[in-house]
């Protein structure tokens, strides 16, 4: 890139970034108040519902399914955030984390995983537009790939100590992304390229033959000290990360974690320590499962809460919860035309962008300054993360080479303002994830204030929904708000244009679908 940005992480907007080439900043003077330990435990494929802490007005049969007691301890001890946006799809929403950059922007808006291979289905209709299936990076030389910085980069500069574990997915096999040190992370457990894992069990290596092979591209490296021990893959990674903590305790400097589960992906492996106990409760074997993987999650966010209250760092320690999409509620994932996790009361689940695919559970706790037991209703997204985690690390101005899209959320933590009034969220995802569904495949979106705008490339459908009182968007009322209609398609297509999005095109004319503001 030939141009660089300077943000202030105090006076971010989405759109806007201002030119100089001023240095980013060092750590904070000597004598300024100890900046924080900051942990950001990020969940794969979580829905909105797969929880016993209700993010919604009222408890469902879902929470209380479900066991997560120590999600229940953090968000007693921090805030919830009931309106948390990520992307549809597992890369696209790290790789907006990672760079602080809207998924219309980088355009890795769709999953990825081997170097120069697109993993969209086959349309018949429709040539889909030549996105960055090769992920993001922090360098050039990539073709399909989007060079952003790295605010784990810049969390290291200032002097944080940087622990990747877990599920990285951030760019191909073969590309200098798909290895977390490439962007900032001094320690790597168990991260690669790949945006699943081939087996839990132990028993089967984690998806190794006996020789130390890996049985698919899903397999997880670097847990070879568990195999056949009967650990689970994420009691594995939790026991790894304390490791990594208490090597990070004697550094006397503080550090990021960024806890990244594989769980709860597929497969519906049985983690026998949780299992039984749902299938008591009814539950068939694959619900069962799921349940145990949502707990065995839910243990290792107790185990790191945990660990911080016992080396006496809890009160200097940010912790951040967040789920990277919306829980397996549509196709491919069915079984039996009946879905074994869903997201109710919210429409859909991954792959969409209806709420069920994109809404997330959050929750932010911060002693001292972020009020215990409380709830935020103001909606946030992934990108926001990225200005945010700098501003609470104290690093106020940093060099990047694209613009960022993300507003920090302290305002709201802090409750001294909302930045998301008058805001907009923009969703693009001009490609084929999964067979057609509810709000899957082929279009984009808009959320501003109450109302929420679809558009579907293809047909030039538009859906129209008010949020605030239709949380479930059965109701399109399109028809009786072409105002409101108006006004956002205008918005969103200014916007699409802007970041210079990619649209797909009609294979009978080769003509590029229309923006949403032209229909």
């Amino acid at each position: 890139m030939d141009y660089k940005y300077l943000l202030t992480a105090l006076s971010l907007s989405p759109l806007a970034s201002l030119a100089n080439d001023g240095p980013a900043t060092d750590a904070p003077p000597a004598g300024e108040q100890k900046r924080p330990n900051i942990i950001l435990f990020l969940v794969d494929d979580m829905g909105w519902q797969d929880t016993s802490l209700p993010f919604w007005t009222q408890k469902t049969p879902y929470n209380e399914m479900y066991e997560t007691p120590n999600m229940e301890r953090l968000a007693g001890q921090g805030m919830m955030f009931t309106q948390a946006y990520a992307c549809n799809i597992s890369s696209a929403t790290r790789c907006s984390l990672i760079t602080g950059a809207n998924n219309a922007r980088h355009r890795v808006t769709n999953w990825t995983l081997e170097r120069d291979k697109t993993t969209d289905r086959k349309s018949e209709t429709m040539d889909l537009p030549d996105w960055n299936y090769n992920g993001v990076s922090q360098v050039e030389g990539i073709s399909n790939t989007y060079v952003g910085t790295s605010f784990v980069d810049l969390l290291r500069r200032s002097g944080y100590h940087t622990i990747h574990c877990g599920k990285a997915h951030w760019g191909a096999i073969d590309t200098p992304a798909e290895n977390p040190t490439h962007w900032g992370f001094e320690v790597n457990i168990a991260g690669h390229a790949a945006g699943g894992l081939a087996s839990y069990l132990s028993e089967r290596n984690y998806g190794h033959t006996r020789d130390g092979k890996p049985t698919s591209l899903m397999s997880i490296p670097g847990l070879e000290d568990y195999w056949g021990t009967g650990t689970f893959a994420t009691e594995a990674l939790t026991r790894e990360a304390v490791k990594a903590l208490d090597k990070a305790k004697k550094y006397n400097q503080p550090f990021f974690l960024y806890m990244a589960h594989y769980a709860i992906h597929v497969p519906l492996d049985k983690d026998m320590r949780f299992f039984p106990k749902y299938v008591r409760k009814g539950l068939s074997d694959k619900d069962a499962a799921y349940a145990s993987l949502i707990e065995g999650m839910d243990k290792s966010l107790g185990d790191l809460m945990d660990w911080l209250e016992k080396n006496g760092e809890a009160d200097n320690t940010v912790f951040l919860f967040m789920s990277d999409n919306g829980g397996l509620a549509a196709e491919p994932y069915w079984r039996d035309g009946v879905p074994h996790t869903q997201n109710a009361p919210l429409n859909s689940g991954k792959g969409s962008l209806y709420e069920g695919g994109i809404r997330e559970p959050m929750i932010v706790r911060w002693p001292g300054v972020v009020k215990p037991g409380s709830r935020c209703d103001k909606y946030v997204m992934i990108e926001d993360f990225y200005p945010t985690l700098l501003e609470m690390a104290g690093v106020e101005k940093y060099e990047t080479t694209g613009p960022v899209d993300g507003v920090s959320f302290m305002p709201l933590l802090k409750g001294t303002g909302d930045p998301s009034e008058g805001r907009a969220l923009v969703w693009n995802f001009p490609n084929i994830w999964g067979n057609d569904g509810p709000g899957i495949n082929l279009n984009c979106a808009i959320r501003k204030d109450d109302w929420k705008l679809v558009y579907y490339y293809e047909t030039g459908r538009k859906e129209l929904f008010n949020i605030t009182e239709d949380i479930s968007e059965k109701r399109n009322v399109a028809e009786a708000h072409p105002d409101v209609v108006r006004r956002l398609s205008k918005e969103l297509g200014q916007y699409l244009r802007k970041v210079d999005a990619q649209r797909p095109a009609f294979k009978a004319t080769g003509k590029l679908c229309p923006w949403p503001d032209e229909v």
